[in-house]
């Protein structure tokens, strides 16, 4: 999962939501030192993951990628992911997702000080730029993929990656409909605050 999927399903407490995307930022982190709720979001970050990854719907939806880029699919998805959440946002909340979007916003600005210095600077890019709104274009989706394979110091096939998204759109987005209500169900266990 991305950004944004971590953040609507950590539990509904701001700090929880800053430690759900701490999972992407932890190394050299010791959880015992973290506060509380932070520690539960990050816990939770890495549930999510893991059942994530291990989900039927994910795997196949890994093989339509082609040999070349099938090593990325995962970090495609995840990206990808954010889009099919904001395209169907109705189905999955009663919450506006431009309020849930100004709400997560804020509290990334307002609690910065539990952050590692790298999670600061991505998350005011995140918010300077509207990284999440922007994930409701598609080609926007594509650019963000593209930014990522430009960081990857190996040759790699991953650049372009969005013309195969694109031509399995359907079937993507049809899997991700099968397995996100799972993965919402899942994210409510056992995480109480």
């Amino acid at each position: 999962m991305n950004h944004l999927a971590h953040l609507f399903l950590a539990p509904d407490s701001p700090k929880v939501r800053v430690g759900s995307l701490l999972g992407d930022f932890a190394r050299g982190i010791v959880p015992d030192e973290l506060p509380r709720e932070v520690r539960v979001g990050l816990q939770h970050h890495r549930a999510v993951d893991a059942f994530t990854d291990q989900h039927p719907q994910v795997i196949a939806s890994k093989r339509l990628f082609s040999p070349q880029r099938r090593r990325f699919s995962g970090v495609a998805l995840d990206i990808l992911y954010d889009h099919y959440l904001l395209r169907n946002w109705q189905r999955f909340s009663h919450v506006n997702s431009d309020t849930f979007v100004d709400q997560v916003y804020r509290e990334l600005d307002e609690n910065a000080s539990l952050m590692p210095e790298k999670m600061q600077k991505v998350t005011r890019q995140i918010v300077l730029h509207d990284w999440f709104r922007s994930y409701q274009d598609i080609d926007n989706i594509g650019y963000a993929l593209d930014r990522v394979a430009n960081r990857i110091r190996f040759r790699n096939a991953f650049s372009g990656i969005i013309e195969e998204i694109k031509a399995h759109d359907q079937e993507l987005e049809h899997r991700f409909l099968s397995f996100f209500p799972e993965l919402k169900h899942f994210a409510t266990k056992d995480f109480e605050c």
